[in-house]
């Protein structure tokens, strides 16, 4: 089973020029995952909704018109899906889709969740929606873990855990996206045996990063930020065959990651 996620930053100009049609021509993904769409689904062509060999799922902010959504197109149909944690104030933006699967290419009782976490930027009161955000994720996925379930969620996390997770961390330890209570979020997911996949994989990488600001054309120099994850539950880590990035894979200010089961 392979899994790619992706922050398209805008999936109708994605689908536009070129670059969604690729990930499944090339790739060829059991389950592809989207944030930061910026569309409802009414807003998309047949041809982006309607992807010959899979279903798909859309979530839209109920906030406002071009902000956030996230996406999933999956090619077993799911036993149940979620738009949302249940949580009103939490889910009005549209940042998360929860598929159930009962059995998926034989993991039993399968939990993927795409997730866009909220930027702790624009003020204190979003920092302070965020950690709200982060907080009640992790006691989401505990209790789908404590049912029974095998969760795996991805997306823009929207914060680097380490130094070696973005290309300036002494320039930015007072920004956020690097603040110290947002690592230590991402380090109490891993102390709840979550595996941060990339890093299982490759500890040590440098340069390995997932975001590049476009106004700079950080890309061009890899000065990034590592913001986008794959985290499974401990008992699927074994199972994992390998995971990277298409770092070569253009259309946003993040590239895609992937991931193999």
């Amino acid at each position: 089973m392979q899994i790619i996620s992706w922050n398209t930053n805008g999936l109708r100009a994605t689908a536009k020029n070129g670059h969604l049609a690729p990930l499944f021509e090339k790739y060829n993904p059991d389950i592809l995952c989207l944030q930061e769409t910026k569309v409802e689904e009414s807003q998309l062509p047949d041809e982006v909704k309607n992807i010959p060999g899979y279903f798909s799922y859309f979530s839209h902010s109920k906030m406002r018109k071009g902000y956030s959504g996230v996406a999933i197109y999956t090619k077993i149909k799911p036993d149940k899906v979620e738009y949302g944690m249940g949580i009103k104030n939490l889910d009005q933006e549209g940042r998360m889709l929860v598929l159930h699967y009962k059995n998926f290419m034989g993991i039993k009782n399968l939990v993927v969740i795409t997730g866009y976490f909220p930027n702790g930027g624009q003020g204190p009161h979003r920092l302070e929606y965020k950690l709200k955000f982060y907080t009640a994720f992790l006691k989401f996925i505990l209790k789908l873990r404590k049912n029974g379930e095998q969760v795996i969620f991805c997306g823009d996390v929207n914060t680097a855990h380490h130094p070696i997770d973005l290309a300036r961390p002494k320039a930015n330890e007072e920004n956020t996206g690097f603040l110290p209570i947002e690592r230590a979020w991402i380090t109490k997911v891993i102390k709840n045996n979550f595996i941060d996949v990339f890093r299982k994989f490759y500890p040590d990488k440098v340069g390995a990063y997932t975001y590049w600001d476009q106004k700079t054309r950080a890309r061009d120099r890899n000065v990034g930020w590592r913001l986008d994850y794959f985290f499974v539950d401990k008992k699927l880590a074994e199972k994992i065959k390998n995971t990277g990035r298409l770092e070569d894979y253009y259309g946003s200010d993040h590239c895609p990651i992937w991931m193999e089961i």
